[in-house]
């Protein structure tokens, strides 16, 4: 063989090896989830997430943050590689990753740092308005936040699902289509960039080959609006879905005993609590008296509500913030004693109980709500479930619509300071009243830098809250979900805390 033709021969050989090689590499194949609520455009925008977790299956596809929840670490770097904090505390400065594009090719700058965070307006936004005196552009890739006064929780309200706030967007983009152009056609920096959405029905994405961590292994993930549990777990078993999210009672009995379908039970930092707005929202309302509030606190069985619906996976609680949180207090939880509640309710004026009203949650947990509504009236407290779509119930709750009960919940991670910020804190994005010494230790934590301090004050804000009954506390979800035979890595539980599939790059299929 002369040498040109060993030369083209070798030429041709590398080329069969250089076009292969991608194909290698390529993301393949298709993930199918099945929802449990239907799927709403203002969770594809960082801006607007609100206190609660579900944006956030979103936002891990989507988007990226400058720190984010990851495997092994709370507080993994991202789209931020380092970041400082000054010596008196008053300044987080973080050095951006080089490289990082926007799925429409625009480069990461610490412009849409800024920019992302002046537009936010979803939870702890009035955290960071009243702590932050000012955001400088140091340089393309250096942005650095200034304090008013040394803020010990910034981090976790920045850079944990405690918020959406440390998610960035394209500023350049976002100027030209504006918010609803962005919710309808949203761009960010995350391992999938979008497709097309059908309203209310079903989510498209495909795999962001340049992202910066890894090139995600599947291709295409399909996000599927699922309301109905039976159908959810139809699909799943007919192998029409990959992923089932929520599936409880007997139907996760049925599922746990399906060959091929594999049980996930998660134990994500989500609690359930019932709130009673009325307390300070209605003069003479009967939750204004404590005893009431007892009354409900001991009306209903927690355990036979967690054995019936969650396979005893969930776990009994006396607060409305998770036992994984840091200053997390533990309180006593409040014992199933009907004969009791209906002591107190004489005791309080209503021997023959009264009428509650309307008892409002999202519709995903109305079999939660069907039985404690059932629990209440067996002791006199007579109310009437409405439920609404998650997107509608979480709106309302925001506006402070509802009156009477409300069965409300979060997933969102933090502290326990967060979870005050949201639902007990004035302007908390779901708070209907608070007292006005709650408000001051409140108020007092958020600056004490001495941690042992810190801790006792949200101790005695935590002990004061269960001491009045503000709340009834439910539980802390036992979150049961269900993948088929084609899933190799589901991702469910590799975030710790995190209910949902995450991280999606890591995700993969069974090779055929």
């Amino acid at each position: 063989m002369n040498r040109p033709t060993r030369l083209a021969l070798l030429a041709t050989l590398l080329l069969t090896l250089v076009a292969a090689s991608p194909a290698a590499a390529a993301p393949e194949g298709q993930l199918t989830w099945a929802f449990h609520v239907s799927l709403a455009p203002t969770w594809f925008d960082p801006s607007e997430t609100t206190g609660i977790i579900t944006p956030f299956k979103f936002l891990y596809a989507m988007h990226d943050a400058l720190v984010k929840s990851m495997p092994g670490n709370v507080f993994a770097p991202s789209l931020a590689e380092s970041w400082t904090v000054s010596p008196d505390g008053l300044a987080f400065e973080f050095v951006l990753r080089r490289g990082v594009t926007f799925h429409n090719g625009d480069p990461l700058t610490a412009e849409d740092v800024k920019f992302s965070m002046d537009r936010y307006r979803g939870a702890g936004s009035g955290a960071f308005k009243a702590r932050i005196a000012g955001i400088d552009v140091v340089d393309p890739h250096r942005v650095r936040f200034r304090f008013k006064q040394p803020w010990p929780d910034f981090l976790t309200f920045y850079g944990t699902p405690a918020t959406g706030a440390g998610w960035i967007v394209p500023r350049k983009y976002v100027e030209k289509v504006g918010d609803d152009g962005f919710k309808k056609t949203p761009i960010g920096a995350g391992p999938y960039k979008f497709v097309s959405f059908t309203p209310g029905v079903e989510l498209v994405l495909e795999a962001y080959e340049s992202y910066w961590r890894k090139t995600p292994s599947v291709k295409r993930l399909v996000f599927k609006s699922v309301t109905e549990e039976t159908t959810r777990l139809a699909m799943l078993k007919r192998g029409e879905v990959d992923i089932a999210y929520s599936i409880r009672g007997a139907l996760a009995e049925e599922l746990r005993r399906t060959p091929g379908l594999t049980l996930a039970a998660n134990n994500p930092t989500a609690t359930f609590w019932l709130v009673f707005p009325d307390q300070w929202t209605t003069p003479g309302s009967p939750w204004a008296d404590k005893r009431v509030r007892l009354a409900a606190n001991h009306a209903f069985d927690r355990p036979a509500i967690n054995q019936a619906e969650t396979l005893g996976f969930s776990k009994i609680t006396g607060s409305m913030i998770p036992a994984t949180f840091e200053f997390f207090w533990a309180p006593p939880v409040h014992p199933f004693d009907p004969a009791k509640a209906k002591r107190l309710l004489t005791e309080a004026g209503y021997p023959n109980g009264f009428d509650a009203g309307e008892y409002f949650c999202d519709s995903s947990y109305a079999n939660l709500g069907e039985a404690v509504v059932n629990y209440l009236s067996a002791v006199g407290i007579r109310s009437r479930l409405r439920s609404l779509e998650r997107a509608a119930f979480l709106a309302q709750n925001r506006d402070k619509k509802f009156k009477n009960i409300i069965q409300t919940g979060s997933g969102a991670a933090g502290n326990a300071a967060t979870r005050l910020d949201s639902f007990v804190a004035a302007g908390g994005t779901y708070t209907y009243g608070t007292y006005p010494d709650i408000e001051g230790l409140i108020q007092e934590q958020a600056g004490e830098m001495d941690r042992k301090k810190r801790e006792a004050i949200l101790h005695r804000i935590q002990q004061m809250i269960h001491d009045r009954a503000v709340f009834a506390p439910i539980w802390e979800l036992a979150f049961l979900n269900g993948y088929g035979p084609r899933v190799a890595e589901s991702g469910l539980m590799l975030i710790a805390g995190h209910p949902y599939s995450a991280p999606y790059e890591d995700l993969r299929l069974k090779s055929k």
